[in-house]
């Protein structure tokens, strides 16, 4: 700021998954290598702040693999957004996401472009450039988008992030898990046929997958923290976590109704919903879920949305809970992904 440098920020989503960081960290790697404008500066920003990095377990695997240091990376905490907008030195690009959460609406005017491949949720005018496609990975629009550039961009390291992100978000390209594109399929072809040395699929995903699952040792506050999004409205905020331990399993932890509400009462959510997913040897999902609120009339009003949604279906059954104040299901449609659940929930709210 004191400087005047435009700062041309490349960012995911708030839960910071694999997709997100690696989406951002390879867009801002090509846009810097391409851009005509060499006076701003290009940061990929990992949306969360550095503390939590640790329980992103996949992701710190994965750059860890590739020699890629973690203070070599800029974390929410560490950068000063607001400060740089109001300076008017911003430019803001969103990967795997295109609506800012509430507290971050002021930096809207500050987006230039978008990439995501979520069902679009609000229309962006010019000049802002959209890029909005339904594929299994966002790393997937990003590959197309370097491998459209010039030639020579494409870095090994950069290849092996973007292979071994496609591979993890689309289930190993398995068909049963509902996830994979055409192409998503045809971006790790090109990538393995561009890289040979690339290692193979099978290797790659199961180790990412088993960094991704491995919660030994996490307090229930690091396992909801891990994979965390959230809804609001203008009375109630709504978590929702992705959790990686079977539900039956998750909801015997000792103490987990008073972790639930310290963890809720700690950053002021009204409720929250964990969605657990398991997977078979053949990639095929499992998933169940459970909505916690002491209120029981969003607790009512956010089961009812869920148990009567039909886009999509979720063939929900409810499942034996220990607690009035937590409702439990199987959830039959198992192709249905967090993605297709979070707008269910935000037209309850």
């Amino acid at each position: 700021i004191r400087q005047h440098q435009d700062v041309h920020v490349v960012m995911g989503n708030e839960a910071c998954d694999l997709d997100s960081t690696v989406s951002a960290l390879a867009l801002a790697y090509f846009l810097a290598q391409t851009s005509p404008a060499p006076k701003a500066a290009f940061v990929p920003v990992l949306n969360i702040p550095r503390a939590d990095f640790a329980l992103r377990t996949e992701t710190t695997f994965l750059l860890r693999d590739r020699g890629i240091p973690a203070d070599s990376l800029i974390f929410r905490d560490e950068i000063d957004l607001a400060g740089l907008h109001h300076a008017g030195l911003l430019s803001l690009t969103l990967v795997d996401h295109h609506v800012l959460p509430g507290v971050d609406a002021a930096l809207e005017e500050a987006v230039v472009e978008v990439v995501d491949h979520r069902p679009l949720e609000r229309e962006r005018g010019p000049p802002c450039q959209v890029t909005v496609e339904p594929v299994g990975s966002c790393a997937t629009l990003v590959t197309e988008r370097i491998l459209q550039g010039p030639p020579g961009i494409l870095d090994r390291t950069t290849a092996a992030l973007l292979h071994g992100t496609i591979l993890l978000d689309c289930i190993n390209l398995s068909p049963a898990a509902g996830k994979v594109t055409p192409r998503d399929v045809a971006c790790v072809s090109l990538l393995e046929e561009r890289f040979p040395e690339l290692p193979a699929r099978d290797a790659v995903f199961g180790a990412l997958q088993a960094a991704k699952f491995d919660v030994t040792g996490l307090t229930t506050e690091q396992m909801l923290r891990k994979d965390l999004k959230a809804l609001s409205s203008d009375e109630v905020v709504v978590a929702i976590s992705g959790v990686f331990e079977d539900l039956e399993i998750f909801l015997r932890r000792p103490g987990l109704l008073q972790d639930l509400e310290a963890f809720c009462q700690a950053r002021g959510y009204s409720g929250l919903v964990a969605m657990t997913v398991s997977f078979n040897q053949r990639h095929e999902p499992t998933r169940k879920l459970a909505v916690y609120s002491w209120q029981e009339s969003l607790r009512s009003t956010l089961c009812r949305a869920l148990e009567e949604a039909t886009t999509p279906s979720l063939l929900l059954q409810p499942l034996p809970s220990p607690w009035a104040c937590v409702a439990a299901y199987a959830q039959g449609n198992a192709v249905a992904a967090r993605k297709k659940v979070l707008p269910i929930l935000r037209a309850a709210l």
